[in-house]
């Protein structure tokens, strides 16, 4: 019979961390005893064809779901049972607990990928397992191990980089709200580009932003993509550079009551708010309508903030100016301090510099920003951050 958890948690107790230490270690042996045991039966099973008549499309979809397991860790387990014969030193360092089975399943993997490989120098098992006794973390001894097969077979090595390539997968589904759910399959050197292209955008951009890391580097994506279009550098599409448009009443960007939401292809209707804070460092397009919603006239399209005033207001402000944050120029958009529907000026003198993450912020987010006669930048938080006035008891 097997102890409740909390006969578990209450033994654990009694004992110093050593002495649990000590009994996790026996324990986390004993469990890479049974994934070996377990290893040499599911390879019998993926050796015959009974997962056929059981109606299955493969044997590790037949274990994974009788056995309630991960496909993946089915898979590693059959790997390890159909390389048995080319590792046997290997589970014997596992049986004597010089390695762990997350190891045995590298050098299983390393040999599986040699053996099958057409162009393949050949596998030395003994090279891999004097490596897995001494190195303990697993990252380490699988890098060490897929050099060892570049330098064993680079072609097939190569062969395998192209398969990555050409499986790489990303899906777009619209979700509740308008949030959309992305899944991606890339391949490792394509996730490098990705990850080092995000990276410099995620981190905390002042003392002040409270954003979790998924968080931010959802934000660098969504910035990378702002940027892009922004730069101009995508190929031509229906006659024009792919861009972000917004169609909207003008009701809406002066935020009046009772006006509907703004347009955007590939989005929900979007809020006044956000349109404001796009319409702050824009071009925009005057459409006039008949009573009908025929177009009446199409006026030309006019950048709010032109190219001198913005070189000039790099020159001045340099990076966001927000309090704390430095991001760079180049990663800014200006922001109207009086916003130009309300009649502000689009002059040095009512513009700033703010990161895609500050602007939301203002205009979304409520935040209010202001310079000083001093030259300072003052922020202020939205209202309901402030407590109410307590009255004397």
């Amino acid at each position: 019979m097997i102890a409740a958890p909390s006969e578990w948690f209450s033994s654990a107790q009694d004992q110093t961390a050593q002495e649990v230490v000590e009994g996790l270690s026996r324990q986390a042996h004993a469990e890479d005893l049974q994934a070996l045991s377990f290893s040499m039966k599911v390879a019998l099973v993926a050796a015959s064809d009974d997962w056929i008549g059981q109606g299955y499309a493969s044997p590790i979809e037949w274990v994974r779901r009788d056995c309630r397991m991960t496909a993946g860790d089915v898979a590693d387990r059959m790997c390890v049972g159909a390389q048995a014969a080319a590792i046997d030193e290997s589970m014997d360092a596992l049986i004597a607990g010089d390695i762990g089975f997350a190891h045995l399943v590298v050098i299983a993997r390393t040999a599986e990928a040699l053996r099958e490989s057409k162009t393949s120098k050949g596998f030395d098992e003994q090279r891999l397992l004097e490596r897995a006794r001494i190195e303990d973390s697993l990252t380490r001894f699988n890098n060490y191990c897929m050099h060892y097969r570049h330098a064993q077979d680079p072609e097939g090595y190569a062969d395998e980089e192209l398969d990555g390539i050409e499986n790489r997968k990303l899906k777009m589904s619209s979700g509740k709200q308008g949030m959309v759910h992305i899944s991606a399959w890339l391949d490792s050197a394509g996730a490098a580009a990705l990850r080092t292209a995000l990276e410099p955008l995620a981190r905390k951009h002042s003392a002040d932003d409270d954003r979790e890391r998924e968080r931010r580097m959802a934000d660098a994506l969504v910035e990378v993509a702002v940027k892009t279009l922004d730069s101009g550098a995508l190929p031509m599409q229906s006659n024009q550079k792919p861009h972000l448009q917004v169609t909207t009443t003008l009701e809406t960007l002066l935020g009046l009551a009772g006006a509907p939401a703004a347009e955007m292809e590939f989005s929900l209707p979007i809020s006044s708010r956000m349109v404001e804070r796009i319409a702050c460092d824009c071009a925009v397009t005057r459409i006039l309508l008949g009573s009908d919603s025929t177009v009446i006239d199409v006026g030309r399209a006019r950048r709010v903030i032109s190219g001198p005033t913005r070189k000039a207001l790099v020159a001045r402000d340099r990076h966001c100016v927000w309090p704390g944050c430095d991001r760079a120029a180049t990663y800014t958009e200006g922001h109207h301090l009086l916003h130009w529907i309300h009649q502000g000026e689009t002059v040095l003198g009512n513009l700033v510099l703010l990161c895609y993450w500050h602007h939301m912020r203002v205009h979304e987010g409520r935040w209010q920003i202001a310079r000083a006669d001093d030259g300072r930048v003052l922020v202020v938080p939205p209202h309901e951050r402030f407590a109410a006035a307590r009255g004397p008891d």
